[in-house]
């Protein structure tokens, strides 16, 4: 029998919308998926010409360790450096991962024992809860609601319970729901956390992922950050790598020690030409990110002008690859989803499957091409109208 502890892993929504789609699928049915967020778009010939030629070297197939490369964290550090004037320290304060979805469960697994309570976003990317729950702790959830920008009410939280709470979960641009913090709220988190001694954990993983302008701040930046936690970076969404899976954790030298100490007891290291590939994208020009947020923010025109014109107002959000939309229907959230898909063959994801708060919106992934987005907006505008006429 599988161990107690996976029976909490069965994420009944997405294995419900997952089902759906393969039945539809077998009807025949064409469907447009904008459920899951991963990157459509091709990384930069740069980078997959490095990766090509690193594949062809002899001496690159050997084990990596935990701490992969100096030549990645300097990248990683020189980074921090020119995009949020961090300083950070390449040998302590600089930890590469297999994704950051691999530091972001296995921080856990470094901190919590079972029964130990931990803040997490309610609605909130489900590793969060997932990583938590392998670990044997206990969710405390943190409600992030419209009226507040989706950002948690600091003052709202019992003390007793952040006594007790030995981590907090935070992550801006936020997914779901596509929300941006600004480095006022870090600062009152870093005073939260040393107050009540909280490690705080800050998942940026669409932090090159902002439209018109707008340069979201890292939680480092806050001053100090360095002291109470750590961030989670991704070179999925912003080099448009997701396959390779590379990320890194920066911050507290404390805790980068203490996840590389748990990861190099089940693991080694990312495999040494992706290192080397991350370690130029880090360095390539400006433009290149410029181009993919042009892109996608072509996208998030696209989707919300259109569904509004068909009476579905949905806000722009700043950042992330999300659209984050309150349900236009007299329906739950789930409900609305499956009707979309069996109606109209645009696949989303209902916002309870974030959380209890949550209900009430569904999430839109931009991870299609335009031409595909408009064939996803005509056909969302179909739906809606036949709804308007049927009441």
């Amino acid at each position: 029998m599988p161990a107690k502890r996976l029976a909490g892993l069965s994420a009944s929504v997405f294995t419900e919308m997952d089902n759906l789609k393969k039945t539809l699928e077998q009807e025949g049915k064409s469907l447009i998926n904008l459920s899951i967020g991963s990157p459509d778009r091709a990384p930069a010939e740069e980078l997959r010409q490095i990766l090509s030629q690193a594949v062809l070297e002899e001496t690159q197939y050997g084990y990596t360790l935990t701490r992969g490369t100096g030549e990645f964290r300097q990248a990683c550090a020189r980074w921090y450096q020119e995009r949020f004037e961090v300083s950070l320290d390449p040998d302590s304060e600089v930890l590469p991962l297999m994704g950051s979805q691999d530091g972001l469960a296995h921080i856990f697994l470094a901190y919590i024992n079972p029964g130990d309570l931990a803040f997490i976003p309610d609605p909130g990317y489900p590793i969060y809860s997932a990583g938590l729950l392998l670990a044997g702790g206990e969710k405390v959830p943190l409600p992030l609601e419209e009226k507040n920008n989706y950002l948690p009410d600091l003052q709202a939280i019992n003390p007793e319970l952040a006594r007790r709470a030995k981590l907090m979960f935070l992550n801006y641009p936020n997914n779901p729901t596509a929300a941006v913090a600004p480095l006022s709220f870090f600062e009152d988190v870093v005073e939260f956390a040393k107050t009540y001694d909280l490690l705080i954990c800050h998942d940026a993983a669409y932090s090159e992922l902002a439209f018109e302008g707008y340069r979201p701040v890292s939680f480092l930046q806050a001053r100090g950050a360095k002291d109470v936690g750590i961030e989670f970076h991704s070179v999925s969404k912003t080099y448009n790598l997701a396959g390779v899976r590379l990320g890194f954790a920066v911050g507290k030298a404390e805790v980068i020690g203490t996840l590389s100490q748990l990861k190099s007891n089940i693991d080694y290291g990312v495999f040494g030409p992706i290192l080397r590939m991350g370690a130029a994208a880090l360095s390539l020009p400006q433009s290149s990110i410029d181009e993919n947020r042009r892109a996608y923010q072509r996208r998030r025109d696209l989707l919300v002008e259109g569904c509004a014109r068909a009476g579905w107002k949905m806000p722009l959000p700043q950042g992330s690859m999300f659209i984050w939309a309150q349900v236009p229907t007299k329906q739950d959230s789930r409900s609305f989803a499956r009707e979309l898909a069996r109606e109209a063959g645009v696949i989303v994801v209902p916002g309870v499957a974030f959380g209890d708060y949550g209900e009430g919106y569904v999430r839109i992934a931009m991870v299609q091409d335009e031409g595909v987005l408009k064939e996803a907006v005509r056909r969302i505008q179909d739906y809606l109208q036949g709804r308007l006429i049927q009441s």
